[in-house]
């Protein structure tokens, strides 16, 4: 059966997440019931990256797609973004993936990003895709904050209650804050991160920059391994997948041993 490899763009706001619910619509549930049409209504499974949030958006997301038919990889992305309208997802690239390659254990990196449209107007092209906040940020003290929670550390303050994963300890690569007009961006790298825990890092350093917190409090809130030392959970609006990394980029060269298609 081949396999293949896709780099997808969706609108969180639309769905329940990634994984198929027993409510709601799901980003699974589009991609799989489109895929399914395309081998005469039988069962398609795939496997993401990661497994975004109800509200999470993605510029980058990879998934793995088991499909009992022989296509080009062009033709397959085609195909299956006719079948996902009138859905927010697409695929922008494919590519056939290797025998027994999983893009979440491949993985070897993941980028978030963060927006804050912080001004007095709400927003009205951009809403859903930004978190609105009002009083003026400072972006140099919320960066000062940021530097203490790049390296390894235990995050058990900035994980959510029901994180499953059996450690907290992360290892930030990048944690940058930057602003662009009334734009501020949050900007972070990790191999992997735990549930929410970028957005409640974004949570903790907007005290920072509104005020409440001297960027030093963020470094205590770190090592009181406490969820409630640090800050609130910011809203899933304005988080963005924006890229995972692999040692090989599936839509780089051909990998290696994939089957050739047939046109």
């Amino acid at each position: 059966m081949p396999l293949y490899a896709l780099k997808l763009e969706y609108d969180g706001g639309r769905f329940v997440g990634w994984q198929r619910q027993a409510l709601g619509v799901s980003i699974q549930m589009v991609l799989e019931e489109a895929a399914s049409r395309l081998v005469q209504g039988r069962k398609v499974e795939s496997i993401a990256a990661g497994r975004t949030d109800a509200g999470v958006h993605a510029s980058g997301q990879v998934a793995r797609l088991d499909l009992d038919r022989d296509m080009a990889p062009e033709k397959l992305g085609d195909a299956l973004n006719f079948h996902m309208k009138p859905h927010a997802v697409v695929v922008v690239q494919a590519a056939l993936a290797p025998a027994g390659w999983n893009p979440r254990f491949a993985a070897i990196g993941r980028e978030y990003r963060y927006r804050i449209l912080n001004r007095r107007a709400r927003p009205a092209l951009v809403a859903g895709q930004v978190w609105h906040v009002l009083p003026p940020l400072d972006v140099g003290l919320m960066q000062r904050g940021a530097e203490c929670l790049v390296g390894r550390h235990d995050f058990t303050s900035f994980r959510a209650t029901a994180c499953q994963a059996k450690s907290p300890v992360r290892t930030l690569e990048r944690l940058e804050v930057a602003c662009a007009g009334d734009v501020v961006t949050v900007d972070v790298a990790a191999r992997s991160f735990l549930h929410h825990q970028v957005r409640n890092i974004v949570g903790t350093l907007k005290l920072v920059g509104e005020g409440a917190w001297a960027p030093e409090r963020v470094a205590q809130a770190l090592a009181a391994r406490d969820r409630a030392a640090a800050g609130p959970t910011a809203p899933a609006d304005g988080l963005v997948l924006v890229a995972v990394h692999y040692p090989q980029d599936p839509f780089g060269a051909a990998p290696q041993g994939a089957a050739p298609h047939r046109r």
